[in-house]
């Protein structure tokens, strides 16, 4: 492991108003699992995509092999043996499965050359998926898909070219704890086969199962370079922040309010949502925890109108409610934060201005109907600074934040229109330990204020962090709600799995399982 196969050195990049790399540098081994950690808009993605051909590097260089190369785009790494994993799902939803894996390079028919073979395509991606131990149908089509299944249809996309370097950008973000011991038994197999792997990560608790050696950058630049083994985590953050991290637990005063000012009975869609009742109180933070397919989104999403239900009824301080959309959603006091919030929380062509206004645009209407646009900039230039998104100017296309810095663009949004119930959707998924930190400390002091909050989350450590109560549900249905005194990982992992409930009375506030019934 000791043979360097890769060296970046005095490398720098910019873009319009963002100098995104300065003189950074990076080495990698035969072997060797590194990982890359830092902040959003540490570089920690520029750098390697720097390194996948996809961006051009205005100085520096790039050995491999021990000869200087130059990456002008991704075929140019493909065919050097440079392979990349992005963040962001890169995959043609009308197009099958095996398709998606081989476009590009389709084996012809043996007959009639100019048909692609889709027998051929289908059992290379049987083989590849048998080496994986996935289980999958290659002639699925890919929009019908999950999340997870997408990506790790892009691993074993990455990992059909043979390539010598794997650089994986976040590749667990979206797995299941099984599909995450799945991919790490791929890697290990990987690193043993002499293949050189870059892991960039926010879940500083996988460093220690996975990583080697651990590269920290900040604010565009190189820090140090450590051995996994070595390091403590504690160390790695203070190395990525330089400054304090948040970690205090919500404060549950006794005298908390128990003014319900959402109730949920018995809401029922097909096989997907089954009679799931809850409330929600003034100044709350209410857990939603589950396995993935266990229903936490598509309640939310019935709540606030994106998808339709068939059966229950929602009540919004006191008064049942009709909501059928998003906008009735708004305008009964709910917003929504999605997990996907590129596709639904941002206008990614629009600048940040645009985005944090447009949930609330009728607040910004002058009496002959124009927008006021000193009254957007004033406004929006104050969520800037008090949720200290970290922006060039007002006049920023959102796609060229970081995630955690678009995440606080949709809440700025929401703040925007004065919601009262606010629904935090994996609030802080494919976000650095920092940007955490300072959502964190948001919710808190949201719920402080009085706005009631629901937030679903995948880490049990974020749940038991940060709520007040803790719904659990499997498979369409709530299988226990409990205290923050009484929630541990222990007791919510085994609600999660529990599908057989015993409901005493039907009262939401006093719901409990037998957990003899499973």
């Amino acid at each position: 492991m000791d043979q360097v196969l890769l060296r970046m050195e005095g490398i720098s990049k910019s873009f319009p108003g963002v100098n995104a790399l300065n003189q950074c540098k990076f080495e990698l081994r035969s072997g060797e699992v590194h990982a890359l950690v830092g902040e959003n808009g540490a570089g920690k993605s520029t750098l390697m995509k720097v390194l996948a051909g996809v961006y051009h590097r205005d100085s520096g260089h790039i050995f491999y092999k021990g000869e200087e190369v130059d990456i002008p785009n991704p075929r140019a790494a493909l065919q050097l043996g440079i392979s990349m994993i992005h963040q962001e799902l890169n995959l043609m939803p009308h197009l099958t499965v095996a398709q998606n894996i081989f476009i590009g390079r389709e084996p012809r028919n043996k007959t009639i050359p100019f048909f692609i073979s889709d027998s051929e395509i289908n059992q290379k991606t049987e083989q590849l998926f048998s080496h994986m131990h996935l289980k999958l149908d290659p002639t699925t089509k890919v929009g019908n898909l999950s999340v997870a299944k997408q990506q790790m249809i892009e691993i074993a996309k990455a990992l059909s070219y043979n390539a010598e370097v794997l650089i994986m950008d976040e590749p667990t973000a979206a797995l299941t704890e099984a599909e995450i011991d799945e991919l790490f038994r791929l890697i290990r197999e990987l690193r043993d086969k002499g293949v050189g792997i870059v892991h960039i990560s926010h879940r500083l608790e996988e460093l220690k199962q996975i990583s080697d050696r651990v590269t920290v950058m900040r604010d565009g630049q190189y820090i140090n370079t450590v051995n996994t083994k070595e390091t403590s985590i504690d160390q790695i953050i203070n190395m990525m922040v330089g400054r304090t991290i948040y970690e205090t637990s919500p404060d549950i005063p006794q005298d908390a309010s128990q003014e319900i000012v959402l109730e949920v009975k018995n809401l029922s869609r097909g096989s997907i949502l089954k009679d799931v009742s809850f409330n929600l109180k003034k100044g709350e933070i209410l857990g939603f925890a589950g396995l993935m397919g266990a229903g936490r989104t598509e309640t939310a999403r019935a709540i606030f109108g994106a998808d339709p239900f068939d059966g229950g009824d929602i009540y919004i301080k006191g008064k049942r409610v009709n909501i059928k959309s998003p906008r009735d959603g708004v305008i009964f006091g709910v917003g929504y934060l999605s997990e996907d919030r590129k596709r639904y929380g941002l206008a990614l062509g629009m600048d940040v201005k645009e985005n944090i206004v447009m949930s609330a645009l009728h607040k910004f209407l002058s009496l002959n109907f124009w927008v006021d646009f000193l009254k957007t900039r004033t406004t929006s230039q104050s969520f800037v600074q008090s949720l200290n998104i970290k922006t060039p100017s007002l006049e920023q296309k959102v796609k060229y934040l970081s995630g955690g810095n678009q995440q606080k663009v949709v809440i700025g949004k929401w703040l925007t229109a004065d919601t009262d119930i606010l629904i935090f959707d994996e609030p802080t998924r494919g976000i650095d330990v920092g940007a955490k930190s300072e959502i964190y400390k948001l919710l808190n002091d949201l719920a402080h204020q009085g706005k009631s909050i629901i937030m679903i989350s995948s880490e049990l450590p974020e749940i038991l962090r940060m709520s007040h109560r803790v719904v659990v549900m499997c498979e369409g249905r709530i299988t226990g709600i409990l205290d923050a005194k009484d929630a541990t990982q222990e007791s919510i992992m085994k609600l999660a799995t529990q599908r057989t409930i015993i409901l005493r009375e039907n009262d939401t506030d006093n719901l409990t399982t037998e957990m003899g019934a499973a």
